[in-house]
């Protein structure tokens, strides 16, 4: 984004980031009921646009690990509005085509994390990545439930808005 994009910005009392042609392999694919497209009808982002974005780091516990994990990346609320999302659910997609449907409303109640970082390092393929939702399950008791954990979608490869 530009200096006068910034400024903007600045004024504006919300953030805007600019969407544009991924410089890397793409990581995550953005379809469905959204405003900023990229590629045809889709906005497609490389690692490096998802680390251009505001970067939110949670430390927490997973029934997946044995010890608590920090997970590192832009806030799935901020995704959204960089392909400016219009829907009210999206289905997220993992490389397997393992498919779960979350409502947007969690992007805004929680600070869920597309995490591109899994305690400090890159995430490979083998150990869930390279993109992993992950939600702040210590934060709230009632993000300790199965309905979140499975939400909880690792692989992530695309998102498809409703």
């Amino acid at each position: 984004m530009g200096v006068l994009g910034v400024i903007l910005a600045m004024f504006s009392g919300s953030a805007v980031w600019a969407l544009d042609a991924p410089q890397g392999p793409v990581v995550l694919k953005v379809s469905g009921l959204i405003e900023a497209h990229n590629q045809g009808k889709v906005a497609v982002l490389d690692m490096k646009a998802l680390q251009a974005l505001p970067q939110k780091s949670l430390t927490t516990r997973t029934p997946w690990d044995q010890k608590p994990v920090t997970f590192s990346g832009p806030l799935l609320r901020d995704v959204l509005q960089l392909v400016k999302a219009k829907g009210q659910h999206i289905r997220a997609v993992a490389l397997n085509d393992y498919r779960v449907k979350l409502p947007v409303s969690d992007a805004h109640e929680h600070d869920v994390v597309v995490a591109v970082l899994m305690n400090g390092q890159a995430i490979p393929v083998r150990t869930k990545g390279p993109l992993f939702i992950v939600y702040p399950f210590d934060a709230k008791k009632e993000l300790q439930h199965k309905t979140y954990y499975e939400r909880s979608i690792w692989q992530l490869k695309a998102i498809e808005v409703e």
